[in-house]
């Protein structure tokens, strides 16, 4: 299935537009203050309200409580495990930034979704193997959490900062994962939610029973929060005197100057598109945009054809990878042609086409 290209540079120039706004993660912002301050007020003003905020299993399921998941499953009663839940999101806050607020917040729902279910799962496994009735679990918006460790291990890079005693390596990750080993040692029963977590976020981020297509936030929703949170929670964009450079290590200096040149050639990317676009009435010409990949097919056929021999074998194509191209603006047959050129590296076949 292949898009018209307007209808792809309209998707591209949507993706970059939602990923430059969510530069300033006014989700990952709203949740790490919101939950926090009526966390913070239960415990010192307002205790008597706390038992509102109880994950109570019993009452969920004689009672039929449904509230109580929502209330049990968002805001932490135990500052510890607000303090720790706090410092992940802030960390996790980059997944914000690469792929967008609405990707970023379905996976959240996804996460919180399915990580329920499993909660009761789990107990229900408990009780039936072991004898052990549990009538409550830890609250807070624990289970997203520990599913966002999902993508964290997978898709950051690991990056080593110093070694310890000349064996124990210290990486750019090593610091998130004591914090998600404290919080999951906070409480007698968290394991439960850890788990729960662990196992939604494999089944969302790797799209099993196509759960990100049933669980996702709808774009008029996105719009909405876009309109409320991004104005409360957005902060100005730094200048680039400030933004560049102010990194406390090298690496993040690195990382900072890295992230500013992505942004700055996906920009220069649609200014491009939009510019060609103009000129040939609403049509771009792709032959531009993809000079090396048609050469290069063209080339082999007008030199001399290899042998059945000669030719290795087509490197196979993830079509999961394919379609993730194509909801970026590309067609399906440079997707193809850059992942078999990239053996199957997305980033690696993303960057190639962005540049040529």
């Amino acid at each position: 299935m292949s898009l018209c290209p307007q209808t792809s540079v309209s998707a591209f120039e949507a993706e970059v537009s939602a990923e430059v706004a969510a530069h300033k993660a006014p989700l990952s912002k709203s949740l790490l203050l919101v939950p926090s301050a009526i966390s913070i007020l239960l415990t010192l003003l307002f205790q008597h309200y706390q038992k509102f905020f109880a994950y109570n299993l019993q009452a969920i399921k004689e009672d039929f409580q449904i509230w109580r998941l929502v209330c049990g499953r968002t805001i932490c009663l135990d500052l510890k495990d607000t303090f720790c839940s706090s410092l992940l999101i802030y960390n996790f806050r980059i997944f914000e930034r690469r792929y967008g607020s609405r990707k970023f917040s379905s996976f959240l729902l996804g996460a919180w979704t399915l990580s329920a279910l499993f909660d009761l799962l789990l107990v229900e496994i408990t009780q039936y193997m072991f004898g052990i009735t549990i009538n409550s679990l830890p609250s807070g918006f624990l289970g997203p959490v520990f599913a966002l460790f999902v993508p964290f291990y997978s898709s950051i890079p690991r990056v080593q900062v110093t070694q310890v005693l000349g064996h124990f390596s210290i990486t750019n990750k090593t610091l998130v994962y004591i914090l998600g080993l404290q919080l999951l040692t906070s409480g007698s029963y968290i394991w439960i939610l850890a788990l729960s977590g662990l196992v939604s976020g494999i089944c969302y981020n790797n799209s099993i029973l196509k759960v990100h297509r049933i669980l996702c936030v709808p774009s008029w929703v996105a719009k909405i929060f876009s309109w409320t949170l991004e104005p409360i929670f957005s902060s100005a964009e730094p200048t680039n005197e400030v933004r560049v450079g102010m990194g406390a290590t090298v690496d993040i200096q690195r990382q900072q100057r890295m992230e500013l040149l992505d942004r700055q050639i996906m920009m220069s990317q649609v200014a491009q598109m939009r510019r060609q676009r103009q000129q040939q009435g609403g049509m771009i010409n792709w032959n531009r945009l993809f000079p090396p990949l048609r050469h290069r097919h063209n080339a082999n056929y007008q030199d001399h054809r290899p042998s059945e021999q000669d030719t290795p074998p087509p490197t196979e194509v993830s079509e999961e990878q394919v379609a993730r191209l194509m909801e970026m603006g590309f067609s399906r047959g440079d997707a193809l042609e850059a992942l078999r050129a990239s053996n199957n590296d997305l980033n690696v076949a993303t960057n190639f086409l962005l540049q040529h």
